[in-house]
């Protein structure tokens, strides 16, 4: 990995929470006047440029100013980010929403599905390697700006129906060997259609099954607070179906 200087960390900081804030490329006067880094808009400048030459940016075909990369995003949520901590009333909520369903496997998914959709705001979706496929939150995508490309969301909303898409990103989980795995953009998605769209996935395990449930959204969503909320819903179907 790339060693960033204290500064460049912080301005590739102050430019994601920008990004995510706004969804337009960000230029070095709102870094300055916003963020208060103690630095001119030529050095933030000349950061930026050192910046995007590691990959950590990408400059936007729209304007002058820069966007963060999958990489820019994925050190800020791995190396710099805080992660919400759950209230005790989501915990409550989660965990009440289903619990009424936890005898049967569809039932439960296809909940769990529902309220994470209706907890983030997001595409929400359940697969597992026995089959099953459920998602919801279809018109919440429908809200965010990244969506109204009728392509991509054509492209996205088609692959809901395909069961061998999400059951390869699920063998791929297993490889990774990671609690929670992301997917940023073009790169991960292997399609320029889906760069400005991301995934966060959390797994469960029981003794019959093994799945994933987690949001698509874009690639500006609020880590901080999703990550947490797929994590614990996560942990929670788990010990439901271990049951």
């Amino acid at each position: 990995m790339d060693t960033l200087t204290q500064r460049q960390i912080e301005i590739l900081t102050a430019i994601i929470r920008e990004y995510t804030e706004s969804g337009l490329a960000v230029g070095s006067e709102i870094i300055e006047k916003k963020y208060k880094l103690g630095v001119s808009p030529a050095t933030i400048r000349n950061e930026m440029v050192e910046l995007a030459k590691k990959a950590y940016l990408k400059k936007s075909h729209f304007s002058s100013g820069r966007v963060p990369s999958a990489k820019g995003f994925r050190f800020y949520i791995q190396h710099v980010m805080k992660e919400h901590e759950l209230s005790t009333i989501d915990i409550v909520t989660y965990k009440n929403s289903v619990w009424d369903d936890r005898k049967q496997s569809d039932k439960l998914f296809h909940q769990a599905a529902r309220v994470l959709a209706s907890r983030t705001g997001l595409l929400s979706i359940v697969a597992t390697d026995s089959g099953y496929l459920f998602y919801a939150g279809v018109a919440n995508l429908l809200k965010k700006d990244e969506f109204l490309n009728l392509a991509m969301s054509q492209s996205l909303f088609s692959l809901l129906d395909e069961s061998n898409f999400w059951d390869a990103i699920l063998k791929q989980f297993y490889k990774v060997n990671e609690e929670i795995m992301y997917m940023l953009g073009e790169d991960d998605f292997q399609n320029p259609l889906f760069e400005p769209c991301a995934s966060v996935f959390g797994e469960f395990e029981g003794q019959n099954m093994k799945g994933m449930i987690g949001v698509i959204g874009p690639k500006r969503m609020s880590y901080d607070v999703i990550i947490p909320q797929v994590r614990y819903f996560s942990n929670l179907i788990e010990d439901i179906i271990k049951e």
